[in-house]
């Protein structure tokens, strides 16, 4: 059977404020004529169809026009929400929907439930496992400490279960959205961090054939039957060394796996330029960036005036602008936002502990912070579901 695993389509979002709905409508054609030309026997999408919980109208028309090309293909589909979805609204008509092949997994409780299909060697079982959010879903499967490895583990129990009561021989694919241990991130991914904890192992998915990820925006392969297709399209600049791609993952007769990466249309390069603004002005080996989208950071000691026009002069479609003086570390001038950079929300609320009372938070109290965190997240997440 060939499948091809794509996911975190993010259907409305904006590239710094760069409408992006036009690359996204190239995508989903690229994506129809893959199908078509490459002879594919099934398409998988791991969550994030959407950017937000209540996309724009624009999104929502786009993602309508993708299902009825999917279905006119005849090529069943099997689609899951993610972090960024509203799985009850993604959800919606799933029933009706999969009359036409396009098979909609946003339940929790329907994790060991799979989208059976046959190819020329039998059966094959398709697990949708939605993002699934610790503090809401605990109850569902029974974990006493909410986490992503716990619940993501007792789903797979039940994904184990379920395929162990199939004909000898029947193959399995796992569609799951989460962060495995091993994956790279980037700074398009919103925070899922629950009690500290972000990553899960590999090792969850095992019993299984294949295991189409997403969350993480690069393509990646974090064992031969584990891997991340990425995004198809980029959604910050720290992709910019990305490889857009999606994978066509041939399964065979005993459920070998094989992989090739199909590369997505990107509507333009990015680029991430430093230094002083005459430097970038001037540098020769710039040229090769000045049809591209680009943040360029700024080294002057001293902000220069007008930089954004003087840089646009040469680079017309530069898109972020940042100012990183060279200083040392303990100099006063140092920004606060270059002291934050790379810490977490718990590692600056404890330097803040630190700083008002002159001693950090012992244990306990960083127990309590960190359930705080969580708790204003989970809750963030109802209300989104909510709205």
């Amino acid at each position: 059977m060939r499948i091809l695993h794509t996911s975190d389509w993010h259907l409305g979002r904006a590239f710094h404020r760069v409408n992006m709905l036009g690359a996204q409508t190239g995508f989903i054609g690229h994506l129809v004529t893959t199908v078509r030309e490459r002879g594919v026997d099934a398409v998988v999408v791991s969550g994030d169809v959407y950017d937000r919980a209540v996309p724009p109208l624009a999104a929502v028309e786009l993602f309508d026009d993708a299902l009825h090309r999917l279905a006119d293909l005849g090529v069943p589909t099997v689609m899951i929400s993610g972090n960024h979805d509203s799985a009850r609204r993604l959800g919606v008509g799933a029933g009706l929907i999969g009359r036409a092949g396009v098979h909609l997994r946003t339940e929790p409780s329907a994790c060991g439930t799979p989208v059976v299909l046959q190819d020329d060697f039998g059966d094959v079982a398709f697990y949708g496992l939605p993002y699934l959010e610790p503090a809401l879903v605990k109850d569902e499967f029974g974990v006493d400490k909410p986490g992503h490895e716990a619940v993501l583990a007792a789903a797979m129990d039940r994904v184990r279960a379920d395929l162990a009561t199939r004909a000898r021989g029947t193959r399995s694919v796992v569609l799951a959205h989460a962060f495995v241990t091993g994956g790279e991130a980037s700074d398009s991914e919103r925070d899922i961090t629950v009690g500290g904890v972000a990553a899960v192992p590999a090792g969850v998915f095992d019993g299984v054939d294949y295991a189409a990820l997403g969350h993480l925006h690069g393509c990646q392969t974090i064992t031969d039957r584990v891997r991340y297709s990425g995004s198809p399209l980029p959604y910050s600049f720290s992709e910019a060394d990305h490889r857009k791609s999606m994978w066509l993952v041939d399964l065979d007769a005993d459920g070998a796996v094989t992989a090739e990466r199909v590369d997505c249309p990107v509507p333009r390069a990015l680029a991430r330029i430093r230094g002083t603004l005459e430097e970038l002005l001037a540098e020769p080996g710039l040229a090769r960036h000045e049809e591209a989208w680009v943040e360029a950071t700024l080294t002057d000691a001293v902000r220069p005036a007008d930089p954004m026009a003087r840089l646009a002069e040469r680079f017309p479609h530069t898109l972020s602008l940042v100012f990183d003086p060279e200083r040392t570390p303990d100099d006063p001038e140092v920004s606060y936002a270059r002291r934050l950079a790379g810490r977490s929300d718990q590692e600056i609320a404890e330097d803040f502990v630190a700083h008002v009372r002159g001693a950090g938070p012992d244990a306990h109290e960083q127990g309590v912070l960190r359930d705080a965190f969580d708790a204003v997240r989970a809750d963030d997440a109802v209300r989104e579901v909510a709205r």
